[in-house]
């Protein structure tokens, strides 16, 4: 009997571990399951370099410190407008010479302090007070900053600028606490940001980025409490990071090739969205034979652009015939206007005979690139070049490369005859595509290949003109002149792609460039 009832015990007890084994496991999933949610980890080959405002001046920092902190204005998302953010209203006075700013009351920082004009003050003047890499965003543009009431802010310009919103939005204008950031110094680890969607709970330089949901934010919630980021070396390392479950999102930067086989997988969705990143050819015109408008012409049309985006980039990037991006208000396709969507070999024949060359008597140029700023792909976009050009049969192309810092300082200094650039707009308007490359006091960056009182005009009239119309109408009188002079040559417009697992959602791509991790969440 004893054992009878033992075996009895024994199968109760069984069943009670099983049921209870089971119970916790379900409660464990159940926990389990919004747990996950509650957590997004993304993956990028891309650094935090200062998380300063005041020194800040690339990509991935600008994300980071736009999701910690906030300007007055910001990007409403997939559109180009701009609405009010920590400035609830604002005004513009003189013709655009001077902006009225008010704050929204009551808010905070992480230590406290109030956002009050006088914050504001301190900030901007900080900016051009330690006149760090983004400190012309101050100095090129505001005269002085005053103090109107504790809530209202005057920013006084040296000039009207029409697109001066825009570089409201930048994050150099982004206001931060007197009581946690020096006054005369940058603070590159500083993890105390603004007044943000998130803050930073923990930051390991070059390893990992954790961000917490900041409960005190006045505006739309996060979606997710806690974006955790990942530094990795290279686009294998974050390639293999998503396959293998380490993270949820692959973000900057995955080879073509990644891009197209992680398209096929089931378990993941790939987001495409276009960018405003482009690249160009520089002809410089202060050296022989490209003082010669025929020449660089002929370069331009004999430019096969699908070489380049098809050939090498595998359809991830798209043609670019102007420096304004595609999708930008103002665009036009300048350089097809002129010369074809390309190569356009006649036209190239016939303009390199008019400048005196032939199969037998070759225009022999040098094209330099960098092999590693750009990616591992700018040799082959340098070898596509190279290849499109001597099809004329009447060009001979010698490639020659420099590592980064080197090539800036031959370009500036020396000054290359041909050479190979990118660009990431500091602000979203039509004039931070064109100004700083076009204008003779502003190009000198690129060696000052370019010099044109025409162009210096257009320019100019409009960087003042009131309304969007007339800005648009002299633009594209920028474009048509760029596409005739042909001193710089665009060739590509850059896409952006984000992947992740599937059941992560909120992935916002637009011309911002910037994720918006706020608004991404797990399913």
């Amino acid at each position: 009997m004893r054992r009878g009832i033992s075996k009895v015990v024994a199968v109760v007890a069984a069943l009670v571990i099983i049921v209870a084994i089971v119970g916790i496991a379900y409660v464990y999933q159940a926990r389990k399951a919004p747990a996950e949610r509650e957590v997004i980890v993304i993956g990028t080959t891309d650094r935090v370099t200062d998380l300063d405002p005041a020194s800040a001046y690339d990509f991935f920092t600008w994300e980071v410190l736009s999701n910690i902190a906030e300007g007055f204005f910001k990007y409403e998302p997939m559109t180009l407008e701009l609405k009010p953010a920590l400035a609830e209203s604002y005004e513009v006075q003189e013709g655009g010479k001077v902006w009225v700013l008010k704050l929204r009351k009551g808010l905070k920082f992480r230590d406290g302090t109030e956002l009050t004009a006088e914050v504001v003050k301190w900030s901007i003047e900080r900016v051009a007070r330690i006149e760090g890499d983004p400190a012309w965003f101050v100095l090129d543009f505001v005269d002085k900053v005053e103090v109107v009431d504790k809530y209202t802010v005057k920013i006084v310009l040296q000039q009207p600028v029409a697109f001066f919103k825009a570089v409201l939005a930048v994050p150099t204008y982004f206001p931060i606490s007197p009581k946690s950031y020096p006054a005369d110094e940058i603070s590159p680890d500083n993890t105390a940001g603004g007044i943000g969607p998130y803050y930073i709970e923990r930051f390991v330089r070059d390893v990992e980025l954790v961000l917490k949901a900041n409960p005190n934010y006045y505006g739309e919630k996060p979606r997710t409490k806690t974006i955790i980021i990942k530094f990795y070396k290279d686009a294998t390392a974050l390639r293999l990071a998503l396959e293998g479950g380490e993270i949820d999102v692959a973000w900057r930067t995955l080879n073509p090739s990644d891009i197209k086989d992680l398209a096929k997988n089931p378990d993941f969705t790939v987001v495409e969205g276009q960018g405003a990143y482009i690249r160009y050819i520089v002809l410089n015109g202060n050296i022989e034979p490209f003082n010669n408008k025929l020449v660089r012409q002929a370069l331009a049309a004999a430019l096969d652009r699908k070489k380049i985006t098809e050939g090498v980039f595998l359809g991830t990037v798209s043609p670019l015939y102007s420096l304004v991006p595609a999708g930008m208000w103002s665009h036009i396709d300048a350089f097809k206007e002129k010369y074809g969507e390309g190569p356009n070999y006649e036209l190239a024949k016939k303009l390199l005979a008019q400048a005196g060359y032939s199969e037998t008597n070759k225009l022999k140029v040098e094209l330099w690139y960098t092999p590693a700023h750009y990616g591992t792909t700018e040799a082959d976009v340098a070898a596509a070049i190279k290849e499109s050009w001597e099809k004329t049969g009447m060009i001979e192309v010698e490639i020659k490369s420099a590592e980064w810092s080197t090539y800036l300082e031959l370009t500036r200094k020396k000054g290359l005859p041909i050479t190979l650039y990118g660009w990431y707009p500091d602000y979203i308007d039509p004039d931070n595509f064109l100004y700083p490359f076009l204008h003779t006091d502003s190009n000198r960056w690129l060696g000052k290949p370019y010099s044109d009182p025409e162009m210096d005009k257009l320019l100019e009239e409009a960087q003042v003109a009131p309304d969007k119309a007339t800005r648009t109408r002299l633009y594209e009188q920028v474009q048509r002149k760029l596409a005739e002079d042909a001193p710089i040559i665009p060739f590509l417009q850059g896409k952006l792609y984000v992947v992740c697992k599937k059941n992560v959602k909120g992935i916002v791509i637009d011309p911002y460039m910037l994720l918006r991790y706020w608004l991404i969440y797990k399913e």
